[in-house]
């Protein structure tokens, strides 16, 4: 038997499928998509596969395969990342036919059989339970690998399998953008951005444009428009400041969908999320007043103490204080952080009065911290009475009645 290196990674294969080949998701063919994906998920060698062609000898402990007529949720992939002897696969009832076995993992003496499984299912065959379980493998649904509630997105998610076929790529494409906004977060980035940053994610994934791009012009515009508030240069400083907010909106919608692996593309995203507002908080208190008012110190400290407030919640109850109850999210949208803020300083600089705007500011970032106080000795209270305090999302009595086909658990038609 081949010996391998203990903390080797698994290879992968992604079989070819000719129907598939001009599918583009999001400017990404979906060879490419799958080797994203797989590489994020920490494969060591990925090898694509034509119809007939034979891989090599395997290096690696276990393989993981997917069909490149399958489009799928990053999530799936890492959970069959973290399974073995695993196959995943597609009701072909809710898919007009196609699915059966679309990807797997599985240790290297049964990867000739996985890759089998996967080229017949591409054919019509529908994988045997029964031989699966004879050759000790799991055959399994979305909602198997990956739960319907993602809480890095803070919202009920269940995770996709579509067909790569080129009458759903618009349905396609809108379901990975919508799936890449967070259930809470603020007014503007939920009911604003969402339709002009798709719109502008799709010409800069289409000219290969890069996340990272895109949030080096947000550092820009966040110094600028900070130079022009402590100027008083309120209007074009406004202008700036939205803009970046927009783009802010953007690169992460271009990143989840077009899947860079960049690690630093997340420090220096949210490096730039953590510093700027209370800078831009100082700046247009000096450009308002000429120097730092009771309003702006209030402000400030208000930023420092929620952010403060939002991580004892974490520590405390391993989950995010705005995913907590209905109220709790629906008050994201509105509490004192930097676009609901940065709307009271418009009111306030539309009406000659950009001081005016620092006081709305303050008074709002002190009802905030109140809320979230509260917030925090309620879930104290109910914590201390044996109340399990969790995301409202991932109740059960939160979900809807009808899932999204590809992540019930049912696997009906096998037989």
């Amino acid at each position: 038997m081949p010996q391998y290196p203990a903390a080797s990674a698994p290879s992968a294969w992604i079989v070819e499928n000719e129907s598939a080949r001009e599918i583009e998701i999001w400017s990404l063919t979906t060879s490419e998509r799958h080797r994203r994906l797989l590489a994020r998920a920490g494969c060591e060698s990925i090898d694509s596969l034509g119809a007939s062609e034979e891989p090599d000898a395997l290096r690696t402990p276990s393989v993981m395969i997917v069909r490149s007529d399958a489009i799928l949720d990053e999530r799936l992939i890492k959970g069959l990342f973290a399974a073995r002897n695993t196959i995943l696969v597609a009701n072909r009832k809710r898919h007009a036919g196609w699915g059966g076995a679309v990807a797997a993992h599985v240790d290297s003496e049964h990867a000739a059989e996985a890759l089998r499984s996967l080229r017949r299912a591409a054919e019509g065959e529908q994988p045997s339970e029964a031989e699966a379980h004879a050759s000790g493998i799991r055959l399994v649904a979305a909602s198997d690998l990956a739960p319907a509630y993602s809480a890095q997105l803070r919202k009920y998610d269940p995770p996709y399998i579509y067909p790569a076929r080129a009458e759903r790529i618009r349905e396609v494409e809108d379901r990975i953008f919508d799936s890449s906004y967070k259930g809470a977060t603020d007014l503007v980035t939920k009911w604003l951005w969402p339709r002009p940053a798709a719109a502008v994610v799709r010409v800069l994934a289409r000219a290969q444009v890069q996340p990272n791009t895109v949030t080096a012009l947000s550092w820009v515009l966040a110094v600028v428009a900070g130079v022009l508030f402590w100027k008083g240069s309120f209007a074009l400083g406004l202008l700036c400041g939205w803009l970046m907010t927009f783009l802010d909106t953007v690169d992460g919608k271009l990143a989840r969908v077009t899947l860079p692996s960049s690690p630093f593309g997340h420090i220096f995203d949210h490096a730039l999320d953590l510093i700027h507002p209370p800078l831009w908080y100082l700046a247009w208190g000096i450009g308002a007043t000429g120097g730092v008012d009771a309003a702006t110190i209030v402000v400030i400290a208000g930023y420092l103490i929620g952010r403060g407030l939002e991580g004892i919640f974490i520590l405390a109850f391993e989950i995010e204080t705005h995913c907590w109850r209905p109220i709790d999210t629906l008050f994201r949208t509105i509490t004192a952080r930097r676009n609901p803020n940065l709307l009271l300083l418009t009111v306030g600089a539309l009406g000659g009065r950009p001081d005016l705007g620092m006081v709305m500011v303050a008074i709002w970032t002190v009802v905030c911290m109140g809320f979230h106080i509260e917030r925090i000795l309620q879930a104290l209270f109910e914590k201390s009475r044996g109340i399990r305090i969790e995301a409202w999302d991932e109740t059960s009595e939160s979900k809807p009645e009808q899932q999204p086909a590809e992540s019930q658990r049912n696997l009906e038609g096998l037989d």
